[in-house]
């Protein structure tokens, strides 16, 4: 097999998702026969350091000899059974330990495949406890400006970035957008923490008004990723906890990409200091190896849905919810953050990284340099929309995976990067947005 082979069938037979397909005749698709640790290699042996985590997923590296050793032992137990009707050790055992990770305060854990559909269940969820509960005008679910919660219908009636929404408005409910607490935003003398508390207090004007009518408020806590990674202070969090529990109305935390550790504890609710009514948890869930998601919930809402009536019951499902083998994926992954004091680990690495990078974060383009956990961003500043595709190929050149959001370039490496990776990553970066900005104004 070579790179060309590979491509060129996969050319023909795959419709690769958020993909423009005609780029690919100038831009052509990367083969990757395998992969190991933070490197993907393709089919002419040439590696390349996955600094975005394979989509945000990736968590202890690829092929982690843990993770595979567990997926064997469960290949030989049990691949599958539904989970209506049925239970399994792999799904209970996941439940009870992320249940033990809230102390409890959420309970009870809803599954299915990927993020979009945790967001879905989320929102569905909250209607109806509040259809349950009598007051069936409660059915309308506020976000944030920059928001992004998937692109299957009810995610994207909550999600605010125009090109996932334009093309499909007719099929979307409109919600409430309220302004999002992105310390870029800030005015020139405000703090993040101070723009954060603004923001709050808009938030809570319109819930002391539209309470009645709004079932969530879901966030994405601390980062915005789809947003440019639009990071902002815990203290919007702590204040949205309140005006919600105030105004009775729910609050859903979207960690689908900033949970499992990635912004510096293992759920980013956990540094404001609250839990909401519903968590929702995908990407690194399983460390990067099979699609699972889950809604993590109270006891209050679950009681609101048990009762003899069908009608009262929660009907959401998928086949393959709960599925052994993921969960089976997602254990390994809790005990890889627990055998190897992952988060501290974490905080050690994020400190070098962010020093190995004092230079590309004074560099003259750059503007915005910020981190959060394991995430890093900037902005380049240039307005030529062909920026991220050009910076990406330029990466390539130097062996770096990225993929800039407009122009903004990020970092979400695996959490076993190493310093020689860390110091490819950092020189190879600013190779390549030198050469990107040289390309341009060619």
């Amino acid at each position: 097999m070579t790179n060309q082979d590979l491509l060129a069938r996969s050319l023909k037979t795959v419709w690769h998702p958020c993909t423009q397909m005609k780029a690919h005749e100038t831009l052509p698709l990367l083969p990757i026969a395998r992969g190991e640790g933070v490197w993907l290699y393709d089919h002419d042996g040439r590696r390349y350091l996955d600094a975005v985590s394979s989509w945000w997923v990736n968590l202890f590296g690829h092929a982690n000899p843990r993770i595979n050793a567990a997926l064997r032992d469960q290949l030989d137990r049990l691949e599958h059974v539904m989970l209506a009707g049925f239970t399994h050790e792999p799904v209970v055992q996941l439940s009870e330990r992320l249940a033990a990770l809230t102390a409890n305060a959420l309970g009870h854990c809803f599954y299915a495949s990927d993020g979009a559909s945790a967001v879905e269940i989320a929102l569905k969820m909250s209607q109806h406890y509040w259809l349950n509960s009598g007051k069936p005008g409660k059915n309308r679910h506020v976000h944030l400006a920059g928001s992004y919660h998937g692109e299957t219908v009810g995610a994207l009636s909550v999600t605010d970035v125009a090109i996932f929404r334009t093309a499909y408005a007719p099929l979307l409910r409109d919600n409430p957008v309220l302004p999002s607490p992105d310390w870029r935003l800030a005015a020139p003398e405000e703090s993040a923490a101070a723009h954060a508390r603004r923001c709050a207090a808009e938030l809570d004007n319109y819930l002391a008004e539209h309470h009645d009518e709004i079932a969530a408020l879901i966030v994405e806590p601390l980062v915005q990723c789809a947003a440019g990674m639009a990071m902002h202070d815990p203290e919007y969090l702590r204040l949205a906890r309140e005006s919600c529990t105030r105004h009775r109305v729910h609050l859903i935390c979207d960690e689908i990409a900033v949970g499992c550790g990635r912004t510096g504890t293992f759920f980013a609710s956990e540094q404001a200091a609250i839990w909401p009514d519903f968590l929702c948890l995908s990407k690194g869930i399983t460390g990067g190896y099979l699609p699972l998601s889950l809604v993590m919930t109270t006891d209050a809402v679950y009681q609101a849905f048990y009762a003899d009536e069908i009608g009262r019951a929660f009907l959401h499902s998928h086949s393959y919810t709960g599925n052994p083998l993921a969960c089976r994926a997602a254990l390994a992954t809790l005990d890889i953050f627990r055998d190897d004091d992952v988060l501290v680990a974490n905080r050690q690495r994020a400190a070098r990284l962010t020093e190995l990078a004092a230079d590309l974060r004074t560099h003259p383009k750059v503007s915005n340099f910020r981190q959060q956990g394991m995430i890093w961003a900037f902005e380049v500043q240039t307005d030529d929309p062909r920026f991220a595709r050009r910076a990406f190929a330029q990466a390539l050149q130097q062996g770096l995976l990225l993929r800039p959001i407009g122009n903004t370039v990020y970092f979400m490496p695996p959490y076993v990067i190493d310093e020689d990776a860390m110091r490819l990553l950092v020189n190879g970066t600013q190779q390549a947005i030198d050469a990107t900005l040289a390309e341009l104004q060619a």
